[in-house]
């Protein structure tokens, strides 16, 4: 970790000298602090509260690149699979962390669908209002992700808008013989009484060791409508931490959903702060993961504003020695009267050395709310299986549909049919069957 930690700070020269141009002039300050602070306190370890159950060390032990070039080797061939070609869609895609103009679809018309780096140029003063202003400044994997972003996807609907098709911000990574690391960095702001849907995908193109650090800011403004949604299906040499802050004003209406099925490590950081009165966060997650596998999902609610509400639904499902985490936070501020928040994960253990580290809390310091939490963790129900195969209905199959049917309520707030049924087509292969008898 320390020897990571040092190449991280002396490649950081290299990127000063990169990125020594006016357009990055207006965030150069806030680079230099995260590094500063990054330096300080390095990467986090399991003496931190927030990271006593996910262990760091397997995944930093490696000679990472730190700055690595794109890929021109890339084919659409080699990519297509990763893209939903089966809805029309803007698409921005990354490879090694730097924008492919080639494989995206970008546009300017009615709304801004481009690049970070980009935005820097064009939108100033958009980046200097948001840009690190939502992410935690004392988050080591934040500040790191601020000391050394270099592009990332930015998105920008203006008030009274409607995006017309969904928008796919792809990563990929690559490295002959390589382990790399990549960091993006989003920038996402939705005006007010406007709608957009967007779906976030990283993927490993390697077999070797792979690590993405990425942070994702996102605006929320007055009556807007975001369905944002994460598929994480990787190798098991791929790492991801991904931490996404949703800045809600008031009436907004936003949807998470996060579906996990594979990666090596995986921590899913995600933190709503309801701002504005009448909000509403919708979160859903889908953990189906087996040998040798790591998913944390770290989530923050937090009601600052009253009369919010807030709906927290996460299912896994863990085989081999796979180890999940749920670490559930609602926080409600004393002038946050008449909130609703419900918080809910339910978990099924396929294995004696499956594991879940489960804790969801809530901290209440207003006396007229309505907030429930809660967690189950057990096994396939021996009843259901017996009664299924009694109808003639094969083990692997009984097993796969009460699996599914376990975690399909997850699915519900997905709005994308043909995000939806690919969705479905991932957990049956994870299940090792086809689900359309199921569906």
């Amino acid at each position: 970790m320390d020897q990571l930690k040092d190449k991280l700070v002396s490649s950081y020269m290299v990127l000063e000298n990169e990125l020594n141009n006016p357009d990055w002039a207006a965030i150069s300050g806030i680079r230099q602090d995260a590094l500063h602070f990054f330096e300080e306190n390095g990467f986090p370890t399991k003496r931190d509260e927030e990271w006593k159950y996910t262990n760091l060390k397997p995944v930093l032990k490696h000679d990472y690149k730190v700055l690595p070039k794109a890929d021109e080797g890339v084919t659409f061939a080699d990519v297509s699979r990763y893209f939903l070609n089966d809805a029309d869609t803007y698409r921005l895609v990354f490879i090694n962390g730097i924008y492919s103009s080639w494989l995206s679809k970008t546009t300017h018309q009615g709304y801004d669908i481009c690049t970070f780096s980009s935005a820097l140029k064009r939108y100033k003063e958009q980046i200097e209002t948001h840009f690190g202003q939502y992410a935690p400044k004392h988050e080591a994997m934040v500040s790191l992700n601020t000391a050394f972003a270099k592009d990332g996807a930015y998105v920008h609907v203006p008030a009274n808008t409607v995006v017309n098709k969904p928008i796919e911000m792809v990563f990929f990574t690559t490295g002959s013989g390589s382990e790399v690391m990549t960091q993006p960095r989003n920038l996402i702001i939705v005006g007010e009484n406007a709608q957009v849907q967007i779906i976030e995908r990283h993927r490993s193109l390697t077999e070797n060791a792979v690590l993405t650090n990425v942070v994702t800011e996102m605006v929320a403004a007055k009556s807007s409508i975001i369905h944002y949604y994460k598929v994480q299906n990787d190798h098991n040499e791929a790492s991801l931490i991904d931490t996404t802050i949703v800045n809600q004003q008031g009436q907004s209406n936003v949807t998470m959903g996060t579906f996990s099925f594979g990666g090596k490590l995986v921590r899913n950081n995600l933190s709503f702060l309801l701002k504005g009165e009448y909000s509403e966060s919708h979160m859903d997650g889908i953990t189906i993961i087996g040998e040798g596998q790591h998913v944390d999902h770290h989530t923050l609610v937090d009601h600052q504003m009253p009369n919010c509400f807030s709906r927290e639904l996460y299912k896994g499902i863990f085989d081999g020695n796979a180890h999940g985490v749920f670490n559930g936070k609602v926080i409600v501020r004393e002038d946050a009267q008449k909130t609703n928040a419900f918080q809910q994960n339910n978990n099924v253990l396929l294995s004696d050395k499956a594991a879940i580290d489960t804790k969801p809390q809530l901290e209440i310091f207003a006396d007229d709310v309505k907030c429930s939490h809660g967690c189950t963790v057990g096994q396939l129900d021996e009843d259901a299986l017996f009664y299924l195969r009694s109808r003639g209905i094969p083990v692997k199959e009984s097993k796969a549909l009460l699996m599914y049917a376990f975690s399909a309520d997850a699915l519900n707030y997905v709005h994308i049919p043909e995000l939806k049924s690919r969705l479905n087509y991932i957990m049956g292969t994870k299940l090792g069957v086809d689900l359309d008898f199921a569906l």
